[in-house]
C-alpha cells in the first residue's frame, strides 16, 4: 500500500482485478495462504503514508485473484480424501487392502486393484486439468501488470479503467472537483456514484505534489461494509496541520470503474482485505445431490452384501473359523456394489460437458465443474440477479404523456415538429425576442407549447453534465469550445437521466454544457439558451424525488422544476383525473415512471425561500428536518407538466426463458443491489410476474414488532408476488426466519432489492435448508460471486463488466435466454442418462452376485468364485462396458420438444428417473435373471460338468446386451456399434480365450480340454444358450409392450 503504477495495457478492460505487482503463480499463494491462515493477524487501524512505503506499520496481503479449490501441496491429499470420505470408494479400498491377508485372497491382486486404480487416476486427472484450467484463467486475469509511476508513490486511472485495489481518492482532472464511478460489479446498483477527492490533495497545483507533502492517511480496520467508511488525511507540513474526515465519499472501491476523468488514489487495502472479497465466500466442491442418492443406494447395496453372506455362514451352521468364512463370503459377493459405477459415472459427466460446450445453439457456453450436470435436470429455485443478467442496463426512452395526448417511439417526430415550430415562430414572429421566449405564454396555451414546456422541463431537471472528449479530428478544449456532438458524452449518477437528457436531444433541444451554476441549453436552431442554476434537490431515497431552481438568463423568470415518483408527486401538483390511472397503465408496461411539474417564481417569493434556506441549512439541530420543511413550502399546487416512461432493455429473449422456467415448475426470485422501484418495473417488464398476479411490496420495517404486522398482512394475501429491500428482510430473518421463509416459499415469484452479496448468499442457504430443494443461482457481477458458490448450481453471465462471475461460476454462458436450454435439454438429458445409467450398471452387478449365490448354494455353501479373475474384469469392461455405456447418448425426447413442453421437465423434480422405487424393480430384475441363468445352466449342462461356466457366462453376456436394447429409447448410430463391437470380443474369446471361458472356480484341475472348442460351436451350445437368454429377456420384452401400450410415459405422445 502506498505504491504507485501506471497502467500500461488500457485495452484489456476485461481484467477486473489487476496484480499491482508480478506475481507468483497462483499455485504457490493457494500454498502461502494455507500455511499462513493458522497465524493470521486480526484486522486492524492502518496509517498510510503517502510516498513513504517504508514507514507502513504491517504487510498487506498480494493483490491478486484465486479461485482454485486447491494448491500444490493439498492437491493429491485433497483429491484423495474428498474421493474416499464417501461409503462407496471407501468401502473398495478396504476391499482391496484385505487381498493382502493371505487367507482372504480370492483370486489375483489385479483384480481388485486395477480397477480401484483406474477409478482414482480418471478422478485425479479431471480434477488436475479443472485445476490447471482455473490456474490458466486466473493467471490470465493476474496478468494485468503495472509499472511505477514514480519510486515512491500514488496510483493513476483513466476513464472506464478498473479499480485494482481498496483506495482513497486524492485528485481528479475534472473541472468540477469530482468523478463518477460504476459500482454495478460490486453493489449490483446501475446509478452511477459521485465521489470527492480530498480537498487538501485536490488543490495542490500539480499531481506530483502528492509526493512532496508530508502527510498520511489512518484507515479503520478492513471490513465487510462497502456503503461506509471511516479514517482521517492528516496533512503535517502546513501551518496549521490539516485535518479532514474521511467517508464514504473520498473512496475507490475495487471492481468499480472510473466512469469519468482522471483519478489519482492511494491504495489501502489489498487482497484478501479488498471490501469485495470479504464480500464473497471460498470457493467449495460441490457434491451433486445425484451422487448423493447413488451414495445411498451402495450402502443399502452393502447391507445386502452383509445379510447374504451371514446366511450363507448361518447355513453352514458357523462351522470351523466361520468368522473367515463371513470376510471371505464379503469379498466373493463384493460385486453386489459395482466399482465399474464410479467409473462410469464419471465418464459419462465428462461426456455431458463435452455434449454442453459443443452444442451450438447455446455457443460460449463454458462447464467449468464436471462434476455436477445433473443438477441442471432437478433445479427447483432459481435466483437472478437483474442489471447485465435480466437487463442490459440501456435505458431508452419510451413514452411522454401529457394528459390529453401520449407520444410514443412512433411518433417523436410529432414531438420534434412541436419543438421547431415554438423557436422558429419565435424568432419569425418577434425577431427582438430572444430565441426560446415562447409568445405562446400571452394567448391561449396550444398543443405546440405545452408539448415545448414539458421537454424543456426534462432538459433542464436534472444532475447530467455533458463532457466533451477528442474524436481524433477535433480536440477537447475545441470540442468543448464548439459544442461539437460528436465529442460530446453524457454523465449522470443514473442511466435514467442519460436517456432522458439523449431523448430532448434527439427532439431539439440539447443539452450543451453545464457547471455548478449554470447550465445551456441548444435550441433546434443552433441559439444557446443559458439558465443560472439557483439551487438544487438532489434525489434521495427517502424523498423519491429531485428538484431545481432555475433563472432564464433571457427573461430574468424563475422556475422551479421537479421531478419524481407518482407516489410523492400525487399530493404535490393540481388536483387532476388522469395521473394516476396513466401512471398505473404505464407501469403495467414495465416503464420506469416519473412525473414532471413545475412552479414559477417571482423574485420576492424566491428570496424569502433562500433567506429560509440558508437559515435552516445553519441549525445544528435538526437540520435534515428543517430543510425539509422549508422544501416542502415550495412543493404545493406545482402545474402537472407531463409524465416520462422509460425502459430498462431486457437481454434478449428474457421474457419466453423465464416463462419457460415458470411452466417447468421452477420458481424464480430476483436478488438485486438495485432501488425497489427499479426492480419492481423490471420484475413487470420481464414478465417475472404476470399481468394477473398483484404484487405485495414489503414496507420497510426496524424492529420485531412491525415486522410481525407486516407478515401477519402478507398472510392474508394469496398468490402475490413479493418485493422487500435488503433491511426489511434482515429484520425479518432475525426474528421471524422460519414464518417469513415459509410464507416466501409459497410466492409465485418474488423479489429482494438492495441486497448487499452476503445477503444473497444467505437467501440461498435458506432456501436449501428451509425446502432441501436444489438451487440455482445466475449473475454477471462480482457482488453475485457468493450466491453463485452456495448455490447447488452456479451459472455466470459474461457480461460487459469484468468475468469475475463467470470465473468462479460451475457453467458460464452468453446470455440469460441460453439458460432455458441449458437446464431443459441438457441438464433433463444428464439426470435421466445418469440415472439409467447408475441403475444398469447395479443391475449388471447384482446379476452375477446373484449366479454366485446360486452356485454357491448348490454346491454346499462353499465360499468359491464361480468364474476367475479374468472373466470378472472382462464382465464389466469389454465384454459389456461399450454398450452399457453407450446410454450416456439415450435420449426419449428431442431437444426441440424438451424446449418446447417444459412440463416434462416437471416430472423429474420429484426425482423418479432414481427413486427407491425404480431401484427395487432393478434389484428383482437381477434376481430374476441371474437365477435363470444359473439355474439354467446347471439343469441343461447334462454330464458336461465343465460347460457350466460357459453356458452360463455366455448367457449372461447376451443377456446384458439385450437388456441394453431394450433400455435404450432412441437409437444413435454409436449404440450399434458398441453392441457389435462388444458381440464381436466375446465370440473372437471365445474362441481365442478358451481356456479361460472353461476354466470353473473350485476345479482348476478339470479345465477345459482342446476338444471342448468344438462344444461352443456345437448345435447343443447353442440351444440351451438361446433358451436361458430367452427365458431371462422375453418376459421382460413383453411387460415393456404391456406398460407402453396401457400405461405410456408422459412423453409417447410427443414422440409419436
Amino acid at each position: 500500500a502506498g505504491q504507485g503504477f501506471l497502467l500500461q495495457n488500457p485495452q484489456e478492460r476485461s481484467c477486473w482485478w489487476p496484480q499491482c505487482q508480478a506475481g507468483g503463480p497462483g499455485w504457490l499463494l493457494g500454498c502461502c495462504e494455507c500455511l499462513r491462515c493458522c497465524g493470521r493477524r486480526e484486522p486492524r487501524p492502518r496509517t498510510v503514508w503517502l510516498g513513504h512505503p517504508e514507514k507502513r506499520e504491517q504487510r498487506y496481503p498480494r493483490n491478486v485473484i484465486n479461485n482454485q479449490k486447491y494448491n500444490f501441496f493439498t492437491f493429491l491429499p485433497g483429491v484423495l480424501f474428498n474421493q474416499f470420505k464417501y461409503f462407496f470408494n471407501l468401502y473398495f479400498l478396504l476391499l482391496a487392502c484385505s487381498q493382502f491377508v493371505v487367507e482372504m485372497r480370492l483370486g489375483a491382486l489385479y483384480t481388485y486393484w486395477v480397477p480401484l486404480g483406474f477409478v482414482l487416476a480418471v478422478t485425479v486427472i479431471r480434477e488436475a486439468a479443472e485445476e490447471i484450467r482455473c490456474y490458466m484463467r486466473d493467471k490470465e486475469v493476474n496478468s494485468q501488470i503495472y509499472s511505477k509511476l514514480t519510486a515512491r508513490g500514488g496510483l493513476r486511472f483513466c476513464t472506464n479503467q478498473r479499480v485494482p485495489a481498496d483506495m482513497i481518492f486524492l485528485r481528479t482532472s475534472e473541472k468540477n472537483g469530482s468523478c463518477f464511478l460504476r459500482t454495478d460489479q460490486l453493489d449490483g446498483e446501475t446509478d452511477w456514484k459521485l465521489r470527492l477527492p480530498v480537498s487538501c490533495t485536490q488543490r495542490l497545483p500539480t499531481a506530483s505534489d502528492l509526493l512532496q507533502i508530508r502527510s498520511y492517511v489512518y484507515a479503520e480496520e478492513p471490513n465487510i461494509d462497502i456503503h461506509n467508511f471511516v479514517g482521517t488525511f492528516t496533512r503535517e507540513d502546513s501551518d496549521p496541520p490539516v485535518n479532514e474526515s474521511l467517508s464514504i465519499e473520498n473512496t475507490l472501491w475495487a471492481s468499480t470503474v472510473i466512469a469519468s476523468g482522471t483519478v489519482v488514489g492511494v491504495v489501502l487495502y489489498t487482497g484478501r482485505e479488498l471490501r469485495s472479497v470479504m464480500n464473497t465466500s471460498n470457493p467449495r466442491s460441490k457434491i451433486g445431490l445425484f451422487d448423493l442418492e447413488v451414495n445411498c443406494l451402495t450402502k443399502i447395496l452393502f447391507g445386502a452384501l452383509v445379510v447374504v453372506s451371514l446366511v450363507m455362514v448361518a447355513l453352514q451352521h458357523f462351522a470351523g473359523r466361520w468368522y473367515l468364512q463371513i470376510i471371505r463370503f464379503l469379498l466373493l459377493f463384493s460385486n453386489i456394489i459395482p466399482i465399474s459405477l464410479r467409473v462410469n459415472l464419471d465418464m459419462g459427466k465428462i461426456v455431458y460437458s463435452w455434449v454442453i460446450r459443443r452444442d451450438s445453439k447455446i455457443p460460449g457456453t463454458v462447464v467449468r465443474s464436471s462434476t455436477i450436470p445433473e443438477q441442471l435436470g432437478r433445479i427447483s429455485y432459481l435466483l437472478t440477479d437483474k442489471t447485465g443478467t435480466l437487463t442490459q442496463n440501456e435505458m431508452v426512452f419510451k413514452r411522454l404523456h401529457l394528459g390529453t395526448v401520449a407520444y410514443g417511439l412512433d411518433s417523436m417526430d410529432e414531438v420534434q415538429s412541436h419543438i421547431f415550430s415554438i423557436y422558429t415562430q419565435t424568432c419569425v414572429s418577434n425577431p427582438s425576442l430572444p430565441p426560446g421566449l415562447s409568445v405562446a405564454t400571452k394567448v391561449r396555451r396550444t398543443m405546440s407549447s405545452r408539448v415545448h414546456e414539458a421537454v424543456k422541463a426534462i432538459a433542464l431537471c436534472h444532475n447530467v453534465t455533458p463532457v466533451y472528449e477528442s474524436n481524433g479530428v477535433t480536440d477537447q478544449a475545441e470540442a468543448e469550445r464548439h459544442y461539437e456532438d460528436s465529442c460530446r458524452v453524457y454523465q449522470a449518477s443514473s442511466p435514467d437521466e442519460v436517456a432522458l437528457v439523449q431523448w430532448t436531444e434527439s427532439v431539439g433541444l440539447t443539452l450543451v454544457g453545464r457547471d455548478q451554476s449554470s447550465v445551456q441549453l441548444r435550441s433546434p436552431g443552433g441559439h444557446i439558451l443559458n439558465f443560472t442554476i439557483l439551487q438544487i434537490f438532489p434525489f434521495t431515497y427517502e424523498s423519491k424525488r429531485m428538484g431545481i431552481i432555475v433563472r432564464d438568463e433571457s427573461t430574468g423568470e424563475i422556475t422551479f422544476y421537479m421531478k419524481g415518483a407518482d407516489v410523492v408527486m400525487a399530493g404535490i401538483v393540481q388536483y387532476n383525473d388522469w395521473l394516476e390511472e396513466e401512471c398505473g397503465n404505464m407501469a403495467r408496461e414495465g416503464l420506469r415512471v416519473l412525473v414532471v411539474a413545475k412552479k414559477s417564481l417571482t423574485e420576492e417569493q424566491y428570496q424569502d425561500f433562500e433567506a429560509r434556506y440558508v437559515q435552516a441549512k445553519l441549525s445544528v439541530h435538526d437540520r435534515s428536518l428543517k430543510v425539509a420543511t422549508v422544501i416542502e413550502s415550495l412543493e404545493m399546487e406545482m402545474e402537472l407538466l407531463c409524465l416520462t416512461g422509460v425502459e430498462d432493455q431486457l437481454q434478449t429473449d428474457v421474457r419466453p426463458t423465464l416463462e419457460t422456467l415458470r411452466n417447468a415448475g421452477i420458481k424464480v426470485w430476483m436478488l438485486t443491489g438495485d432501488k425497489l422501484e427499479t426492480a419492481t418495473c423490471t420484475a413487470k417488464n420481464a414478465h417475472l410476474v404476470t399481468r394477473t398476479q398483484d404484487i405485495h411490496i414489503f414496507r420497510l420495517v426496524t424492529n420485531r414488532g412491525e415486522a410481525h404486522l407486516e407478515l401477519n398482512a402478507f398472510r392474508r394475501k394469496h398468490d402475490c408476488a413479493l418485493v422487500i429491500s435488503g433491511d426489511s428482510l434482515e429484520v425479518c430473518l432475525k426474528y421471524y426466519e422460519y414464518e417469513f421463509m415459509e410464507l416466501a416459499c409459497q410466492c409465485p415469484a418474488v423479489v429482494c432489492c438492495r441486497c448487499a452479496p452476503t445477503q444473497k448468499a444467505q437467501i440461498v442457504r435458506l432456501l436449501q435448508e428451509r425446502t432441501g430443494k436444489l438451487t440455482c443461482a445466475v449473475g454477471d457481477g462480482g457482488n453475485d460471486v457468493s450466491m453463485i458458490q452456495e448455490a447447488d448450481c452456479g451459472v455466470g453471465v459474461e457480461g460487459k463488466e469484468g468475468k469475475q462471475a463467470s470465473l468462479a461460476a460451475d457453467f458460464s454462458i452468453t446470455q440469460f435466454k441460453h439458460l432455458g436450454r441449458l437446464l431443459m435439454v441438457h441438464g433433463r438429458n444428464s439426470y435421466k442418462r445418469s440415472a439409467a445409467l447408475s441403475q444398469f450398471v447395479i443391475h449388471r452387478s447384482l446379476c452375477i452376485s446373484t449366479m454366485q449365490a446360486v452356485f454357491s448354494s448348490v454346491f454346499y455353501f462353499a465360499s468359491v468364485p464361480l468364474y476367475q479373475g479374468f472373466l470378472i474384469i472382462g464382465y464389466s469392461t469389454i465384454y459389456t462396458m461399450f454398450p452399457v455405456f453407450s446410454l450416456v447418448l439415450d435420449k426419449d425426447v428431442k431437444s426441440e420438444v424438451a424446449m418446447l413442453y417444459p412440463e416434462l421437465y416437471k416430472d423429474l423434480l420429484k426425482g423418479r428417473p432414481l427413486s427407491y422405487k425404480t431401484f427395487l424393480i432393478w434389484v428383482l430384475i437381477s434376481i430374476y435373471q441371474g437365477s435363470i441363468i444359473m439355474y439354467g445352466a446347471l439343469l441343461l449342462f447334462e454330464s458336461e460338468f465343465v460347460h457350466i461356466v460357459a453356458i452360463s457366462f455366455t448367457s449372461l453376456i447376451l443377456t446384458e446386451l439385450l437388456m441394453v436394447a431394450l433400455t435404450i429409447q432412441t437409437w444413435h448410430w454409436l449404440m450399434i456399434v458398441a453392441e457389435l463391437l462388444s458381440l464381436s470380443c466375446y465370440i473372437a474369446s471365445l474362441v481365442f480365450l478358451h481356456e479361460f471361458i472353461g476354466e470353473v472356480g473350485f476345479g482348476r484341475a478339470c479345465s477345459f480340454l482342446h476338444t471342448d472348442v468344438y462344444f461352443i460351436a456345437t448345435l447343443s451350445f447353442l440351444w440351451k444358450v438361446t433358451v436361458i437368454t430367452l427365458v431371462s429377456c422375453l418376459p421382460l420384452y413383453v411387460l415393456k409392450y404391456l406398460r407402453r401400450r396401457f400405461s405410456p410415459p408422459s412423453y409417447s405422445k410427443l414422440t409419436s
